[in-house]
């Protein structure tokens, strides 16, 4: 064969982390400046409702809590719980993202106005169930120690481009859990604070996704690579807490968030926007992460089919029996 017949190839050399963060960092600022101008600011106690609250039994000699004190359904308290469990280890994920982004320049400022928006999120979060009654802050108190205790080490910890890949669908994830929840939590009340807590999520994760798209022209073979590890081997943040399979279960039958949900709703979008399947300027590492990233989606979309025939069963066996 000619050597001009020869077919040119896309192998790059690979970045190194360092080498990456500093390429990344301008992309880092303008998403930054675009975020503060679309950010509008919101205040927790506004949406609480502190009309409900009353002392509790204790040092005060209030009332001691009960279930029926509040309007939520079962699902709801249950989907709240686990939601502000996942908040509360804040320090956990500003701990992580500090240390792989460093705490200067762009990257800095970022992670600290990040850290800053989301603690909103615990506190309105703690608010609002305690004012309104919705759980026992007995039982809360000693599952946020439990697992806040317990520490957090990040399943991302592979590169910088692991973790931006993570946020990216992790963000649209939690936007859609705190949305879902509101939905199905039978108090209006609740469902507006958690549509102001989505749409913070919703900001962030537009930020992620812009960033990853960014790694996606810069490094294409790392970025692809990232991006399958990523979503094969994806959980929330909050899988290490008290309860937490008992509750995701829950969680999944009253369809705030389960297999349909995390494939549909969650990766479709941000592989779509990002058009990582429509890729063709890989190498490759990158091609074979595709590939294998296909195949992945393809068996989750099977899984989330069977998933979705067992819950019409198991949901049509609790109608007939509590009628």
């Amino acid at each position: 064969m000619p050597e001009s017949w020869k077919p040119v190839s896309l192998a790059r050399p690979k970045r190194t982390d360092a080498e990456l963060l500093q390429d990344l960092e301008e992309v880092v600022e303008r998403e930054l400046n675009r975020h503060l101008r679309v950010f509008r600011e919101w205040m927790p106690h506004e949406y609480v409702p502190w009309s409900r609250g009353r002392d509790f039994d204790g040092p005060l000699e209030g009332q001691p809590w009960s279930p029926e004190q509040s309007p939520l359904t079962e699902v709801g308290r249950v989907s709240l719980v686990v939601n502000l469990l996942t908040e509360d280890n804040l320090p956990s994920y500003h701990h992580e993202i500090a240390t792989l982004f460093g705490r200067d320049g762009a990257w800095g400022t970022w992670v600290h106005q990040w850290t800053a928006e989301e603690a909103r999120h615990s506190m309105v979060l703690r608010d609002y169930l305690l004012a309104s009654r919705a759980v026992d802050p007995v039982a809360l108190e000693r599952a946020r120690m439990t697992h806040i205790g317990s520490g957090f080490v990040s399943d991302n910890r592979h590169s910088p481009l692991h973790t931006v890949a993570y946020v990216a669908f992790q963000e649209l994830a939690t936007r859609i859990s705190h949305r879902n929840t509101g939905r199905s939590s039978g108090d209006p009340v609740c469902d507006r604070m958690l549509a102001q807590v989505a749409n913070d999520e919703n900001l962030h994760m537009i930020f992620y996704r812009n960033l990853l798209a960014a790694a996606l022209e810069l490094a294409p073979d790392q970025a692809m690579q990232a991006i399958n590890e990523v979503v094969c081997a994806f959980r929330m943040p909050g899988h290490g807490m008290p309860g937490f399979e008992r509750a995701a279960v829950e969680i999944a039958l009253g369809g705030i968030y389960n297999l349909r949900v995390h494939h549909t709703d969650v990766l479709l979008p941000v592989l779509r926007h990002l058009k990582v399947m429509e890729r063709g300027d890989l190498g490759p590492d990158g091609l074979k992460a595709q590939e294998e990233l296909g195949v992945h989606l393809a068996e989750l979309d099977a899984q989330a089919t069977r998933f979705d025939e067992r819950r019409a069963a198991i949901l049509a066996r609790r109608a007939a029996t509590k009628g």
